[in-house]
């Protein structure tokens, strides 16, 4: 990859927010994210500034996504015909299974949340990673993309 596509970077930024605000939205999910989040208190009475949390949720997207465009192109020279969607996708797979559900598995045990909890933010990140993974990949390297051989 000799060049960062940055319309690829800000896409795969903002696609946890967009993700979230579908996924955690109640007209999705209807009451089971609220009631699986129970024992926290809810965002509008926790005091905390939105734009701030705003700022910081897209800071740590766009560390996610800059993670995860090198995690995608793991080599010096590693071009290929297999830079894909789909293999950015798998390699947003492989982090989410082997290091954000275990972190977020580890979390829930510690701090006594509801398997509930667990699963709805384990389905979070099993749908954005690999979305994330695979507009990186595919984006930074549209001759692969569109001209497979």
């Amino acid at each position: 990859m000799q060049s960062i596509n940055w319309l690829s970077m800000a896409l795969a930024t903002l696609t946890p927010l967009g993700i979230g605000f579908l996924f955690f939205h109640p007209a999705l999910l209807g009451s089971f994210w609220p009631n699986a989040r129970s024992n926290s208190l809810p965002l509008s009475s926790s005091g905390i500034n939105h734009w701030s949390f705003l700022l910081a949720a897209l800071l740590f997207s766009f560390f996610l996504s800059f993670f995860l465009l090198n995690f995608n192109n793991d080599g010096i020279n590693q071009e290929g015909d297999f830079d894909n969607f789909l293999h950015g996708a798998w390699h947003g797979f492989f982090v989410c299974m082997t290091v954000v559900i275990p972190v977020h598995t580890l979390q829930a045990y510690f701090g006594h949340r509801s398997g509930r909890t667990l699963f709805v933010q384990a389905l979070y990140w099993l749908l954005t990673l690999p979305l994330m993974g695979g507009i990186l990949d595919a984006m930074n390297h549209w001759p692969n993309v569109l001209l497979p051989e």
